[in-house]
């Protein structure tokens, strides 16, 4: 069985309540409370976002899977599916144990559900048990798969438990290499994936945010033993969400590179280059998703790989 680093099916569910969650921002630095705007404005621009978001992927040939958020409860983060689900080639489906209680609503079985229609789901798993001693591991949000090599990439945080990720790379056979990474006030980054991004040929890599040395070498050896190109970005960069992209597969010759804008406008030239040898960079604004809701372009896709239902 062929496994790819990328897919051409994602799923993204549509906000209903979209807003600043309290709960998330003890850990998440970058979410912004700006009471510029009222609530209602700050769905509708979100809203907007997503909706181009989606056009524009569907006209480069990704499909997408669209889900509407339910409007009760009211869950302000269901933008950002890809912290509770993950999807495999050998057609098992794994839910996780999430940091913040007003984030658990976003787990929907009717989700799951819509995908066992569509494709041969063999395994629905999870690891919620872990949440009632407060262990956490969100998604594709704590861990950077590389599939084809079977790799787990993680930065450890609180919302990223060293007991709980080594249950699920046991689970699929995976490697982990973990590591601890920090922004420039040495507080631990809540999820890999704001410096972190792995694409077919190369990795996207906050590599100063690692500050020991000994976890460093490590990391930046297991991307050059796969054969992986890494663009080096800064902290600066990190907080324009330059680590928050994604690889998918659409109907172009390269592969997409999908970021924000934000993200686009932060890379220099040279590091454009690199990405753009490999793939064909799209990008997109999220102002609002990423001031409010501390994520952009990565967090509010989900990936499928779920083999078709035959």
């Amino acid at each position: 069985m062929t496994i790819e680093q990328s897919t051409d099916t994602i799923l993204m569910v549509r906000p209903a309540n979209f807003g600043f969650n309290t709960e998330t921002a003890d850990n998440n630095v970058f979410q912004d409370d700006d009471t510029e705007l009222s609530i209602d404005e700050i769905k509708d621009r979100a809203k907007k976002e997503f909706d181009d978001m989606v056009t524009l992927l569907e006209s480069h040939g990704v499909h997408i899977i669209v889900i509407e958020d339910t409007n009760q409860p009211a869950k302000t983060d269901a933008i950002f599916p890809n912290n509770w689900i993950t999807t495999h080639k050998d057609g098992s489906i794994y839910t996780f144990p999430m940091y913040s209680p007003n984030r658990r609503l976003e787990r929907r079985a009717d989700i799951i559900d819509t995908l066992s229609e569509k494709y041969k789901v063999v395994t629905n798993d999870s690891f919620l048990s872990y949440e009632s001693s407060e262990q956490y591991l969100e998604g594709t949000g704590s861990m950077i798969l590389d599939r084809p090599n079977k790799i787990i990439y993680a930065c450890y945080s609180v919302r990223t438990d060293k007991e709980v990720l080594a249950a699920y790379g046991k689970k699929l056979g995976y490697k982990v290499v973990g590591f601890d990474a920090v922004d420039g006030d040495n507080v631990p980054y809540y999820h890999t994936n704001v410096i972190m991004t792995l694409g077919e040929h190369i990795a996207v890599l906050c590599t100063e945010s690692i500050e020991d040395l000994d976890e460093k070498r490590a990391v930046i050896q297991s991307l050059k033993d796969t054969g992986k190109e890494i663009v080096h970005i800064t902290r600066e960069q990190v907080l324009a969400y330059a680590g928050n992209m994604l690889e998918v597969q659409g109907n172009e010759a390269k592969k997409l590179m999908v970021l924000s804008k934000a993200a686009y406008k932060s890379l220099s030239k040279d590091q454009l280059h690199i990405i753009e040898n490999r793939n064909k960079i799209v990008y997109c604004n999220l102002e609002t998703i990423e001031k409010f809701g501390g994520g952009s372009a990565r967090c509010m896709i989900a990936e499928i790989f779920l083999p078709k239902d035959i």
